[in-house]
């Protein structure tokens, strides 16, 4: 079978078209014009990543409640109405959530996805069983049950996951925080956090805990950019949650600053988990290229996360996706 259109490589869009057997591509791009009729035509790309979710809140989103619109009430920890709502619900409400949202996720076009667990080690357990009978494939970002460092906690955390994912340098006490970061990275793990998401927040601080990863800077100055830029610190945006929360955002200072960009959903409860919709709203904007936004979904998360190296054994590189050219509508997806 064949797909045909402009295919999106690591070094932009060439013309031509693939060949697949049984999903998975069993060639390099080639010119001109398919032996026989293409099942479709469009932008072709490799399956996407969604570098930024929150799934374990996924059955709020279907309960129908009216949801406040600030970060603070909705989700800060410990008191925001998603933290209680988690500790109100059954673990098969959760669970339930869960599959839903991955069930989205790969009908979308999303082949694996970065995400932050609250809840210790049964936060991990509970993606983990979600997940049994899914294609998916997953960067889980555990997370300590307190904020405070836990040695041994933190060590059964690192066994069960690929990193830690903080929620801000805010909701921590310095030096807890500090050997927390200190421990993961002699791990070996990934670190990640939220970061001037509302306010801005010292990007000193931020950047002596030596992240993998960083979640938002939409309130960071321009020097702060600059900063994460030098550090080669990749940040993810989230364009929907910051318009669900009427938030104020700097991505076109992203873009002139040269951030390393990759694009998530954020909290499964107000967006579905489908990442191509963040590329649809800042294509919108105007300050971005198709190749740039399509690029933050596909090569971009996958150097980022380590999905391109044996290590972690998440090999995307065969699947792909068919885009229709003016509507970013999903024609077809590899499986």
């Amino acid at each position: 079978q064949y797909v045909q259109g402009e295919i999106l490589t690591r070094n932009g869009f060439l013309t031509g078209y693939l060949e697949f057997e049984h999903g998975h591509r069993t060639g390099d791009i080639r010119k001109g014009t398919p032996p026989k009729k293409p099942v479709a035509k469009g932008f072709i790309l490799p399956t996407c990543v969604n570098a930024h979710t929150h799934l374990g809140d996924s059955f709020i989103r279907f309960s129908s409640l009216q949801l406040p619109r600030t970060v603070k009430d909705l989700v800060a920890p410990p008191a925001g109405l998603k933290h209680r709502l988690l500790k109100e619900a059954s673990e098969q409400e959760i669970l339930t959530g869960i599959q839903r949202s991955l069930e989205e996720m790969s009908t979308a076009g999303t082949s694996c996805f970065c995400d932050f667990r609250e809840g210790g080690l049964l936060g991990v357990y509970q993606l983990r069983k979600a997940m049994q009978s899914c294609r998916l494939k997953s960067v889980i970002l555990s997370r300590p049950s307190q904020m405070t460092y836990d040695k041994e906690q933190l060590d059964r955390l690192l066994e069960n996951s690929d990193g830690i994912g903080l929620s801000s340098i805010s909701d921590w006490e310095a030096a807890e925080i500090e050997k927390l970061a200190s421990h993961v990275r002699r791990k070996n793990k990934l670190f990640a956090l939220h970061a001037s998401e509302v306010d801005h927040e010292d990007i000193d601080r931020v950047l002596d805990l030596h992240p993998s990863l960083l979640v938002h800077m939409i309130a960071a100055t321009k020097a702060d950019l600059e900063r994460v830029t030098d550090a080669q610190i990749p940040i993810v945006v989230c364009p929907r949650s910051y318009m669900f929360f009427r938030l104020k955002h700097n991505l076109a200072l992203m873009k002139k600053t040269g951030v390393t960009l990759l694009l998530g959903t954020d909290n499964a409860m107000i967006n579905t988990p489908d990442v191509l919709d963040e590329v649809k709203v800042l294509q919108k904007t105007g300050a971005f290229s198709l190749e740039e936004l399509l690029t933050t979904v596909t090569y971009t998360p996958k150097k980022a996360l380590n999905l391109d190296d044996g290590i972690q054994a998440r090999d995307l590189s065969e699947e792909f996706i068919v885009l229709e050219r003016d509507s970013l509508k999903l024609l077809y997806v590899s499986k």
